[in-house]
């Protein structure tokens, strides 16, 4: 009886990592198909995006030296791609964010005060005092009386 629940149960397990490895497989082709898609229009995007700049450059060619011409061209890419990193760039810590500014390495934290709460107290902070009287709190006498 114990030889066959453990035949049994080899054979489960065979059966189920046999299942979750068809599965992957599946999954990792159709992964694999978009990925070489994407591959491929990166190039193609690539490939549009020189001849564009070689289309400026030479038309620009026709009214300028051919160096002048060139070096606009290589500006303009430059400025477009200086626009698209700061597109993409997540907002860094010490960056100005839309509320202001953060402090480097913090998250929205809200600004310390110099002197600590007094709500709910009755005293003076930095003091034993209480607020508009000489008394000190928990005593009936002032600072004069001994």
């Amino acid at each position: 009886m114990q030889h066959l629940d453990k035949h049994l149960v080899d054979e489960l397990a065979h059966v189920a990592r046999e299942s979750v490895r068809a599965e992957l497989r599946e999954q990792t082709r159709g992964r694999r198909r978009k990925a070489a898609l994407y591959a491929g229009s990166g190039a193609a995007a690539l490939y549009a995006g020189a001849a564009v700049a070689l289309a400026v450059g030479l038309a620009l060619d026709l009214v300028l030296p051919g160096w002048a011409a060139a070096l606009i061209t290589a500006v303009i890419l430059a400025a477009v791609a200086f626009a698209l990193r700061t597109a993409a760039r997540p907002d860094t810590p010490g960056s100005p964010a839309a509320g202001g500014t953060r402090a480097a390495g913090s998250a929205s934290v809200p600004p310390v005060p110099s002197t600590p709460p007094t709500v709910g107290t009755d005293r003076v902070p930095g003091t034993d005092r209480v607020p508009g009287t000489d008394r000190v709190p928990g005593t009936d006498r002032g600072p004069g009386d001994g």
